[in-house]
């Protein structure tokens, strides 16, 4: 099977069947060359529905998790994001192609360092840092948040980051079961949650945390 006719198959089979229906979404998964980003070793399930592995015992979500994430943010083109995962730099360039700054981090220096000449070569726009993002101190600075990582349990050290108006997409639970949730924020630092669907991520690096050790 051609790369043409596969992502055709991942947009129609995958997405539109999962309920992905925003049609600047569907043009910017269909824009964006998936298999720019894949490992080289998984080029062949560029557009499988499955998740990749990048290393780190890390993975590149299933086109279909990328889908509804992106639909879920409903992102506007004046929009500042936060990524909490660079991954591949596959899911950055489509934020970054939605909205007008993307600021993505990811705990794994060499993933960094992979994914920004991938962008470059794109002319994709994005801010591409190493940082451990359980330690990031934004308050109030953006309108989209993706976290692509699970979290154990729901807190505020992602939602105190939202701007009113803005939007986090994340995971919350614990295998077997977890819930993909968008959380809203709104005036006088007051939130709603939606849950969307469940599904599993892997967690993020350092959101568990251990107990406090107590005499």
């Amino acid at each position: 099977m051609d790369i043409e006719t596969a992502r055709q198959q991942m947009l129609g089979q995958q997405l539109r069947a999962w309920d992905v229906l925003d049609e600047r979404v569907l043009a910017t998964l269909r824009e964006t060359p998936r298999e720019h980003f894949v490992p080289a070793a998984f080029r062949d399930l560029a557009f499988a529905d499955m998740e990749i592995p990048l290393g780190h015992g890390q993975v590149m979500m299933a086109p279909k998790i990328e889908g509804r994430l992106l639909q879920a943010l409903d992102l506007e083109p004046t929009d500042r994001v936060l990524e909490v995962g660079t991954g591949s730099g596959y899911l950055t360039a489509c934020l970054a192609r939605l909205a007008d700054r993307v600021q993505s981090v990811d705990y794994y220096s060499d993933f960094v360092e992979a994914a920004r000449p991938k962008l470059a070569q794109l002319s994709i726009d994005a801010d591409v840092q190493t940082a451990d993002a359980m330690t990031l101190t934004y308050s109030g600075e953006f309108d989209a948040i993706a976290v692509t990582g699970s979290v154990p349990e729901l807190d505020e050290h992602f939602i105190r980051m939202l701007r009113p108006g803005g939007r986090l997409f994340i995971v919350v639970g614990r295998l077997p079961v977890m819930e993909a949730r968008l959380i809203r924020m709104h005036a006088n630092q007051r939130w709603s949650e939606e849950s969307l669907f469940e599904t599993v991520l892997t967690p993020l690096i350092n959101a568990e945390r251990p107990e406090p050790f107590v005499l």
